[in-house]
């Protein structure tokens, strides 16, 4: 690895490290004495810039994905866009499911309230509800996230 100094001279340090044709990095300035370290910083940079490269494309952005019910919608409809969303929570990605409302539906929005809990047992073993079904104005609203396999 690399020799230890012990406390040294700001001098001192700066003469090792230009003797080795490296740099001296400042690592924690707030200790008592400051902490210092001979290194070429150029190559330190490069290898942190490098390694923070690597993270970010390692990283999943989660997408919020979309999914519209009616209220007159048949079973086999209602599997198969359960289907798709399987698809989508087992991808990784949120889903908001959206129950749209016309004409005379709107009198009673709380008949949509069955509708929307069928779906989401049907995805239950994909996916967990993490924003419950509420009313709002036309239509219904719930938001199904992927469950955590860890």
């Amino acid at each position: 690895m690399g020799v230890t100094y012990g406390i040294v001279s700001l001098d001192e340090a700066k003469r090792i490290a230009d003797e080795q044709g490296l740099d001296l990095v400042l690592i924690s300035p707030m200790a008592t004495p400051p902490v210092c370290k001979v290194m070429d910083y150029g190559k330190y940079r490069f290898d942190m810039i490098k390694r923070e490269k690597d993270a970010k494309k390692k990283q999943k952005v989660a997408e919020v994905k979309g999914m519209q019910l009616s209220m007159n919608i048949a079973d086999n409809d209602l599997n198969f866009k359960a289907k798709n969303v399987k698809k989508f929570l087992a991808n990784g990605d949120k889903v908001k499911v959206v129950l749209r409302m016309f004409g005379r539906q709107l009198q009673n929005p709380q008949m949509g309230m069955p509708i929307m809990e069928k779906f989401a047992s049907l995805v239950a073993d994909e996916g967990e509800v993490t924003s419950p079904a509420t009313i709002n104005g036309r239509q219904i609203i719930m938001v199904i996230s992927p469950k955590n396999t860890k």
